[in-house]
């Protein structure tokens, strides 16, 4: 405990905790003020998304950089999975859908570009493993691919296709997490030899012990749940002040802020030239939404959902979470970065993020 308070007493961005008992009492006395909610749940989420960074390389120091992404990224995914979650109960699937498509693409262009922008500006040149970051990029361009075929059987003519597209994607469900079973058997267990870090972790201040750091993993992931949850419902009625569409919040608003928690060590991990951590959090945590758990919540919709859902998405989603696996293909395939990979990843995320903002996809 030392260790965290330590932390906080020498960061100033952590004085931002203080954020949180404000926000609690606000919810209590004033659950109808959304905009100062959406404010104060932003602000609160930042702090604990620096502690996840410290926790995650503390983590990634005695595990190594492969097993330090992949916990970071099931944690941090643990927002992504209470939001969709309490959606899915209630029937709301098509926040579901969005939820899904919009961590994905934040994670694959969003969080791997903004690594390697950060990385890029101090290190003139940066190595990375080339086999462990192509690893969930594949991963994930197989689940796009995946996706795609819900939605062109839907497309097809024929009064039963919507038995076949629900029939289809339980199918599918099981499929893609048998795939990622698989992929996290091969690059832990029979071929993890493969998966070491291409630059030695940096000198500077010692990680904190292990049991310290998983704590702080654990107890500040149900924080950012609970932060996360609160920004989710008064993000809605904010963004009406703000102009934005449901489509622009739910694909970049909603994503960027329930990605914080991964965003901030993959970003600190960069600038620190532990690029592999950097890939680690940002692709695994991709490929881990799109094989794990989409697949994840459509067979939960069979227990705790009214119906079952399906992994139909509108062909502009299916289309930015396919260029989206595409590009970080593309990026990890030559094992050295620079700045200048940064920028073009991230423009492409602009340019979806403009487009949704300018030109909605349909409500229906």
């Amino acid at each position: 405990m030392k260790h965290v308070l330590a932390e906080i007493r020498h960061s100033p961005l952590l004085w931002l905790l203080a954020t949180l008992p404000v926000l609690a009492v606000v919810v209590a006395i004033a659950p109808t003020a959304h905009v100062l909610l959406f404010v104060l749940s932003v602000l609160a989420i930042t702090p604990l998304a620096v502690l996840l960074s410290h926790a995650t390389e503390s983590v990634a120091a005695k595990t190594g950089d492969a097993v330090g992404g992949l916990l970071s990224a099931t944690l941090g995914n643990l927002t992504e999975l209470i939001i969709a979650l309490t959606a899915l109960r209630a029937g709301e699937y098509l926040l579901v859908k969005s939820t899904i498509a919009g961590a994905i693409v934040c994670k694959s262009l969003f969080m791997l570009g903004g690594s390697l922008l950060v990385g890029g500006l101090k290190y003139h040149v940066q190595e990375f493993n080339r086999v462990s970051a192509r690893m969930p990029a594949a991963l994930l361009f197989l689940a796009t691919v995946a996706l795609l075929a819900p939605s062109a059987v839907a497309d097809a003519d024929g009064s039963s296709r919507g038995a076949v597209v629900q029939t289809l994607s339980a199918g599918l469900a099981v499929l893609l997490i048998a795939a990622y079973a698989l992929g996290m058997l091969f690059s832990l267990k029979t071929h993890r030899e493969f998966f070491a870090s291409a630059m030695p972790a940096p000198e500077g201040a010692p990680p904190w012990p292990i049991g310290v750091a998983l704590a702080t993993l654990a107890v500040v992931t149900v924080l950012v749940a609970l932060v996360s949850d609160v920004f989710v419902e008064s993000v809605q009625e904010a963004a009406k002040v703000f102009g934005m569409s449901r489509a622009f919040v739910g694909f970049i608003i909603v994503a960027l802020v329930g990605g914080a928690a991964e965003a901030v060590p993959a970003f600190a991990s960069a600038r620190k030239n532990r690029l592999d951590l950097s890939m680690a959090i940002a692709l695994g945590s991709a490929a881990q939404i799109a094989l794990f758990v989409a697949p994840v919540l459509v067979l939960l919709s069979y227990i705790v959902g009214p119906s079952p859902m399906d992994l139909q998405m509108w062909p502009g989603a299916v289309a930015m979470m396919l260029v989206g696996a595409f590009t970080a293909v593309l990026v990890t395939n030559g094992g050295r970065s620079t700045w200048f990979f940064g920028v073009l990843v991230l423009t492409i995320y602009a340019i979806f993020a403009m487009t949704l903002y300018v030109l909605p996809p349909p409500a229906s």
